[in-house]
């Protein structure tokens, strides 16, 4: 008899099948409760809200619901007409396009199963169509779609072992062991309190994942500065600094030799500095937005050109990156402050006014049950920020690892990206709660001096140095057309490029590998749209139109510098340095 809390081995599965179902069952609930404490809590009580105004609104027309609900009867007739007369080929309901869930032969070739299949789809069908005719204010609507979406996709009869026939089968096949190696990943994933993406013990920071050779030359509370060691005999005078996002770790840059961004600016002749945020606990909740300015950027590119030696600094930046860098460029501005040459914007919103997918987790009732929680306990846990954007993608980003991992035993193979996007971080407090408030709820940073940052009042307009921005087309955290403003907000020389596939992918697109594709020289000034139509189309990756552009603004060429760092900032420890190890694990 196993003990309760004490794993099981397939002798005891196989010997009582039914102390394992209750053993499953119990493991089973601390998933739940897991996504509970990261933000899950939040699905279904959404849903019910959102559909609860659905019911009332209903009444105002409710022919809606009756053609809906008689259309899914037809359909469920007509599917059980075809399981019972055995015309299994004649399909009531398919999986959209790019759904990969049924594609297992067991879907279609077992009436049963296929019955099964068919239904949800149909059942989905109903309850999208209803949501999608609700006819809410513009907020609601998209909040009950996105909490419907949920929903439907938590219960696809592919989530449970005794309605999926590929769990059913391997069960078989491997007699029961399939079952007991996913309850040991399962438990493994309760200890840490996230769904493992990825084979995580494959990768060491360092060792094969942010390998470029660098030393850190500064570091405060807020960031540990990099420098990187030139591949080059020259560089060029003016040196490149890059601002990642703080909501996650920089080695997105720097994953391996073949796709690292960093390695690229090196070789290209860039002197590189990169900065490496701190990733906060409650002892760092004061830091606010302003620190993240004044202490950050603009204290890194003071550094990086005392160390260079150089007139000026180019710096480049990558999504709430750049909303810092434009905030710190803005107060610049107002300093007279010219330290920063040029600024390159990868997948950045400033006017917040489109925030994306995003937007169903914005409103006032949201954000100040959250601020409440985060002024409580300090900072903004970076997995309920890694559950909320995982969601937006919930097939690939959650479900499919549910099967894979612990109905089906499956460890994730290794994949770089993957195990960067596990690797989450924290939010200070005062930070967050300036940021949700002034960017996304009120959009005060593309009106002029609505905010105060460090002591100057924030005028966009007063940004005149020339801005290369790169947007990407399928980006679902900053759409393309809502990070396009920036051209017009920003009165400098500006340059749009748009990028093929997503908010990651789009950016990390190695010049070696010759992928996708990427629009030009669009014309600028009469919006996205009209921008997209008389843009030219080039093949392969962007990189290299970048560097291109960036050299004509980083000067002459200089013998590359031998060491790095200078007599007032010595090197600390090599690259990657220690704030970017540190786990909220």
């Amino acid at each position: 008899m196993t003990k309760k809390g004490e794993p099981m081995d397939n002798n005891n599965l196989l010997s009582n099948p039914q102390e394992f179902i209750d053993y499953l069952n119990t493991e089973t609930q601390k998933v739940f409760d897991m996504f509970s404490t990261s933000g899950g809590d939040d699905i279904f009580a959404q849903f019910t809200q959102s559909w609860t105004e659905l019911a009332n609104r209903s009444w105002e027309d409710p022919t809606v619901w009756i053609r809906a609900i008689t259309d899914y009867q037809q359909s469920q007739m007509s599917l059980w007409t075809n399981l019972l007369t055995g015309k299994a080929s004649d399909a009531v309901a398919e999986p959209a396009r790019g759904d990969r869930r049924f594609q297992a032969e067991e879907w279609s070739q077992n009436p049963v199963f296929d019955y099964i299949k068919q239904s949800y789809l149909l059942s989905s069908k109903l309850m999208q169509e209803m949501a999608a005719n609700a006819n809410l204010s513009d907020n609601e609507q998209k909040k009950l779609e996105f909490y419907t979406q949920q929903y439907i996709d938590a219960l696809s009869p592919t989530n449970f072992a005794m309605t999926n026939p590929e769990v059913l089968q391997q069960a078989l096949e491997t007699n029961g062991q399939s079952l007991v190696d996913g309850l040991k990943n399962l438990l493994g994933d309760v200890d840490k309190g996230r769904i493992s993406m990825t084979d995580e013990s494959a990768f060491v920071l360092g060792e094969n994942i942010a390998t470029t050779p660098g030393t850190v030359v500064f570091e405060n509370e807020m960031f540990q500065l990099i420098q990187y060691k030139p591949t080059t005999e020259e560089t060029f005078a003016r040196p490149t600094l890059i601002v990642p996002p703080c909501i996650n770790k920089f080695y997105i840059l720097d994953l391996q030799e073949s796709n690292s961004y960093v390695k690229y600016c090196v070789d290209q002749g860039q002197t590189t500095f990169l900065i490496s945020w701190l990733n906060p606990t409650v002892e760092q909740g004061q830091i606010s937005w302003d620190d993240y300015i004044d202490e950050g950027i603009i204290k890194a590119s003071h550094v990086a050109k005392e160390i260079t030696k150089a007139d000026k600094v180019n710096a480049v930046a990558w999504c709430v990156g750049g909303t810092f860098l434009a905030s710190a460029l803005a107060v610049m501005a107002a300093r007279k402050d010219t330290t920063i040459a040029s600024a390159t914007f990868f997948t950045t919103l400033l006017d917040f006014s489109d925030p994306g997918d995003l937007c169903v987790f914005i409103d006032e009732q949201q954000v100040k049950k959250l601020e409440d929680k985060v002024t409580n306990q300090g900072y903004l846990s970076g997995r309920e920020l890694a559950t909320s954007f995982n969601m937006l993608r919930s097939n690939d980003l959650i479900w499919s690892y549910v099967v894979n991992n612990y109905l089906k035993g499956q460890t994730p193979p290794p994949f770089d990206i993957l195990y960067w996007n596990s690797d989450s971080t924290n939010l200070p407090a005062k930070m967050y709660t300036f940021y949700i408030n002034n960017m996304y709820l009120e959009n005060a940073l593309v009106k002029k001096d609505a905010l105060t940052l460090c002591g100057e009042k924030i005028d966009l307009g007063k940004i005149k140095i020339p801005c290369y921005f790169l947007s990407t087309i399928e980006d679902h955290i900053a759409p393309w057309k809502g990070t396009f403003p920036g051209t017009e907000l920003l009165k400098g020389k500006n340059e749009f490029v748009l990028g093929a596939s997503g908010h990651v992918a789009g950016v990390i697109n190695p010049a070696s590998k010759n992928r996708r594709n990427y629009w030009i020289n669009g014309e600028l000034g009469q919006g996205p749209d009209h921008w997209l139509e008389s843009a030219e189309r080039q093949e392969g990756s962007w990189w290299p139109h970048w560097s291109e552009w960036l050299k004509r603004r980083a000067g002459k060429k200089v013998a590359a510098p031998e060491t790095e760092g200078n007599d007032t900032y010595q090197g600390i420890e090599a690259a990657p340095g220690r704030y970017v190890t540190v786990r909220i694990d």
